[in-house]
């Protein structure tokens, strides 16, 4: 009898400590935010998740490459990082769940910071300042505000801020989503819509190709745009802040921001 409770003492024994050795051995090799920044540095890229229809952020260009302000802050951090860019073009309807599906390291899309976004990613130091505006045709009178909204067929970019702001507006008599904002402004042009909520950097970028459209009235959000990041990579999150405030230090963000938007 003594010798088989020596027996299951010692089989106890060795369950602890294999659960010991396992434990021990995340800790020494590290969780998955380390995996994900060590990562990077062996393969010596960062896959970087953008719907490049949002001009002036990223967009293609006639040789089908990625550019725009989003892309050029971030070759500055691939820089100071010492690797280099996969930029991964997607449906933003859809990005949110790519990264959440380890298809790429980080999102840079022209994202808002939101409450309901920050449940499922985490994000950077804001790193641009933009808010919600309406854009009209020019000899539209009847729209000057949001209150002017309702019983209108407004159009979005599906899954952005815009399509939620409108959503909570009382009296729209129809939101049409489209899958990248340059199909609403198409569509506001072509008479389908009234009107088009988007972000105001890009809206304005687009109106300087198509002055027959206008934006009406100021702002109505003040929204900061964030790189957007999987809950458990911290510290690759850290990496980005550090590149992103040295960038702002040594006014080469300044440099992005005039060769964009002045």
């Amino acid at each position: 009898m003594l010798r088989k409770k020596g027996y299951l003492l010692i089989l106890a024994l060795i369950f602890v400590l294999s659960i010991s050795t396992v434990a021990g051995a995340w800790w020494i090799f590290g969780s998955d935010e380390q995996a994900t920044w060590d990562k990077v540095q062996a393969e010596g890229k960062l896959v970087v998740g953008m719907d490049a229809a949002y001009k002036p952020f990223e967009y293609q260009d006639k040789n089908g490459e990625i550019v725009g302000f989003d892309v050029d802050v971030l070759k500055e951090v691939a820089k100071k990082l010492d690797i280099k860019l996969d930029l991964q073009n997607t449906s933003f309807d859809g990005i949110i769940p790519g990264l959440q599906a380890k298809k790429y390291d980080l999102i840079m899309s022209a994202m808002t910071i939101t409450e309901e976004r920050k449940k499922a990613v985490n994000f950077s130091d804001p790193y641009f300042n933009a808010g919600q505006v309406i854009a009209a045709m020019g000899d539209n009178s009847s729209v000057k505000g949001v209150k002017d909204l309702e019983d209108k067929i407004v159009a979005v970019q599906l899954g952005t801020t815009g399509d939620l702001k409108v959503s909570e507006m009382e009296g729209v008599k129809e939101i049409k989503r489209f899958d990248t904002i340059p199909e609403a402004f198409i569509a506001l042009q072509n008479g389908q819509v009234e009107a088009v909520v988007n972000d105001l950097p890009v809206t304005a970028a687009y109106i300087k190709e198509h002055p027959e459209v206008k934006i009406v009235g100021e702002p109505f959000t003040t929204e900061y745009y964030g790189i957007a990041f999987r809950k458990e990579d911290t510290e690759l999150k850290e990496k980005i802040n550090e590149a992103l405030a040295e960038l702002k230090q040594d006014g080469t963000y300044d440099e992005i921001y005039a060769k964009w938007f002045e």
